[in-house]
């Protein structure tokens, strides 16, 4: 629209470079409103903002248990050989779990994004006998709580609580394993990268291809035919 007709109008930004009067300037939130909220939406809590209410309270004892840690990528977080000692909750970026074989061959199990909460759901993972890794796939900023305090802390403020929460995530890592192995053995690899284009966009955008093609249960060479293959069939 012609400026003289709206003198007054202007974007966002240059009003904010301008320092014009009309804009009114907000402290940004601090940084652990973003842990409360991510807590809240990983235990199915509303805050209602009553800091004597029982949920409240629960987060609050969780949320002192964090402190945030920004990594590049490819950062270990956690390896094999040794107990997986923390939880993370992410803020921002993308992490994977793995297998490494001695001979350096990799399986992926699974990528976590922002808000996900990642433990180690697996009794052996908490021993010397862990066979999983946890690695930055890209640069992340994470809550970071030790695991063996956040698990006393949930079950301090309640009987049953650490099961009824722990068996959630078991049950669905479970189950996105076994869909996976069902998948590998009944779909063709087009198949199953099409459903990967379908159902996790945004981490075919992000990830590098080498490792979604470990995901996906194929070698790159074949993963980059099946890239090449759809994105042919799109023109």
């Amino acid at each position: 629209m012609n400026s003289i007709l709206r003198p007054n109008v202007s974007s966002a930004p240059c009003m904010l470079g301008d320092k014009n009067p009309d804009i009114i300037e907000q402290d940004s939130a601090p940084a652990s409103t973003a842990l409360l909220n991510g807590l809240s939406r990983i235990f199915g809590i509303r805050l209602a903002g009553h800091e004597k209410d029982p949920d409240a309270r629960f987060l609050a004892d969780l949320a002192r248990l964090f402190h945030q840690r920004r990594v590049d990528s490819e950062t270990t977080l956690e390896k094999h050989d040794t107990p997986w000692a923390n939880v993370y909750l992410i803020q921002y970026g993308i992490m994977r779990l793995f297998r490494e074989a001695p001979n350096g061959k990799v399986s992926v199990h699974h990528f976590f994004s922002e808000g996900d909460m990642v433990w180690p759901v697996f009794g052996r993972s908490r021993t010397v006998r862990n066979t999983l890794c946890l690695t930055s796939v890209t640069p992340v900023t994470t809550w970071v709580a030790d695991f063996s305090a956040f698990r006393s802390a949930i079950q301090s403020h309640g009987e049953g609580l650490w099961p009824r929460f722990a068996l959630v995530l078991t049950e669905e890592m479970a189950e996105l394993t076994s869909m996976r192995e069902f998948r590998k053995h009944t779909m063709s690899a087009r198949e199953r990268y099409l459903l990967l284009l379908e159902e996790y966009p945004e981490l075919v955008k992000r990830v590098p291809d080498n490792q979604l093609a470990s995901w996906l249960g194929v070698v790159p060479a074949t993963f980059s035919r099946l890239k090449t293959g759809a994105l042919g069939d799109r023109k």
